[in-house]
């Protein structure tokens, strides 16, 4: 009775330490970007590129099974452009 105890405990630990399947990078993409909106950050990009690119950011993420990364990268705020006056008749 032991010995089977013992191997039903092994199979469920081992089940529960295997790794998730991949996410697709859209779906990864977008869980980043509602935690980085959460955060009130408004200015920034989300690009997705082979893990192997050089690209100047921060990775956030691997997608497709570790093939590609998420780069975050701040983006300045545009200057806001002042409004023309009217022409006057």
């Amino acid at each position: 009775m032991r010995p089977s105890l013992t191997i039903a405990v092994l199979l469920f630990v081992s089940v529960a330490a295997y790794p998730q399947a991949p996410k697709p990078c859209k779906e990864l993409k977008a869980e980043i970007a509602k935690k980085i909106a959460a955060n009130s950050v408004t200015s920034y990009s989300l690009e997705i590129v082979a893990k192997d690119k050089q690209v100047a950011g921060a990775v956030v993420g691997f997608c497709d099974g570790g093939t590609k990364k998420i780069v975050y990268n701040r983006t300045s705020t545009p200057p806001q452009i002042p409004a023309t006056e009217a022409s006057k008749p």
